[in-house]
């Protein structure tokens, strides 16, 4: 390739201090957990740890969960294009829900900007409100604070950071016991999704300089192709359990890639085959070509292709269900005994018909 492979690391992204501070952080939220024992509000137990924990509130069960876009809100700016960016941060939090067996009914956000554009504001929320039509929820509240210099971004405009805090209710009857066997079903991603981003615009900044998102590649730009919108997912698995398909688990593919999420909803003493996951598209394929990034890497970091992996009682019955809803899916593989995650290679290289990766703890 005409670069060296560039990684996640390199990109700014300390993978590893990343981890050591979200574990200091689930350490001392877990020492607070005995503030609500017997209470309203208490986790329920074997609920924590996922994507998202129960809350008790007497009889009633509440999942809750919060996320933001990211540096994929650098798209925005340099497009000046606004109006998709609440599918990200919808999908973030509301498809973290489903993947817990919860339905997603309301949503909090707050986006902090520097200063205030009314142009871009509207634009925000125009998309916000057809976000939460596509997920089924209700924006319930908010808040827009002005913060000045504590925010920045690219070029002049408004800079912000965006983020959303999700509940809602679990769905009765969800989820079962995966084991070895259970088949894997994907279901396609439209791109990367909100996670990445770091990776791929120093990839790009490399090779095509600080106006990298006005570069063309099959006659769009850089900044147009990475600012495509997240699928939202969750709307279509409740309609799914609804119409009586059991889903057993449900991996939400965003940061860390198949190997850590998959991780999630494995059990103990067991990995995956995946043998028919969807491709990277072709201007993903690109983007990893470009920076020279190993496949085992961009598996790692991307979801390449893959947004979801669900296993249901009848895998054929979901692919076919979701298709009736213009989502595609299929049987990508299985769970079998073992400890890594074998996959048959789609990545830019190919160098190897397979890659085995460890699951992320």
């Amino acid at each position: 390739m005409a670069h060296d492979g560039l990684t996640y690391r390199q990109s700014g992204v300390e993978v590893a201090l990343g981890d050591a501070c979200s574990k200091l952080a689930t350490e001392a939220s877990r020492r607070t957990l005995q503030n609500r024992h017997g209470r309203a509000g208490a986790v329920v137990p074997g609920s924590l740890g996922g994507y998202s924990p129960t809350l008790a509130f007497g009889p009633q069960r509440i999942g809750v969960t919060s996320d933001g876009i990211g540096t994929k809100i650098e798209l925005a700016e340099r497009t000046a294009s606004y109006h998709s960016l609440a599918f990200d941060l919808l999908a973030m939090v509301a498809d973290d829900l489903i993947a817990a067996g919860i339905e997603p009914s309301n949503v909090a956000n707050i986006l902090d900007v520097d200063r205030l554009d009314a142009s871009v504001v509207s634009q925000l929320m125009q998309g916000l409100e057809a976000a939460a039509a596509e997920a089924g929820v209700a924006i319930v509240g908010g808040e827009i604070a002005e913060l000045g210099s504590r925010v920045g971004g690219y070029g002049p405009g408004m800079h912000f950071n965006w983020t959303a805090t999700a509940l809602g209710v679990p769905l009765p009857g969800f989820g079962g016991q995966v084991s070895a066997g259970d088949t894997l079903v994907a279901v396609a991603s439209d791109g990367l999704r909100s996670n990445g981003f770091s990776l791929a615009r120093a990839i790009l900044s490399r090779v095509h300089g600080e106006h990298w998102h006005e570069t063309l590649w099959q006659g769009k730009s850089w900044g147009a192709w990475l600012l495509t919108p997240s699928r939202i997912y969750c709307r279509h698995l409740v309609a799914a359990h609804e119409a009586g398909i059991q889903l057993k688990a449900v991996a939400h593919i965003t940061g860390g890639g198949l190997p850590s999420k998959l991780r999630r909803i494995l059990p103990s003493g067991c990995g995956a085959v995946l043998d028919e996951l969807f491709p990277p598209q072709d201007w993903v394929l690109a983007l990893q070509r470009l920076g020279g990034v190993a496949d085992a890497e961009a598996y790692r970091c991307w979801n390449m292709g893959n947004g979801l992996c669900v296993v249901a009682e009848d895998p054929a019955g979901l692919v076919a269900f979701l298709a009736e809803r213009g989502l595609q899916a299929r049987p990508a593989g299985r769970v079998e005994v073992g400890n890594s995650l074998r996959l048959k290679n789609l990545g830019a290289e190919a160098g190897e018909a397979w890659l085995e990766l460890p699951l992320d703890t």
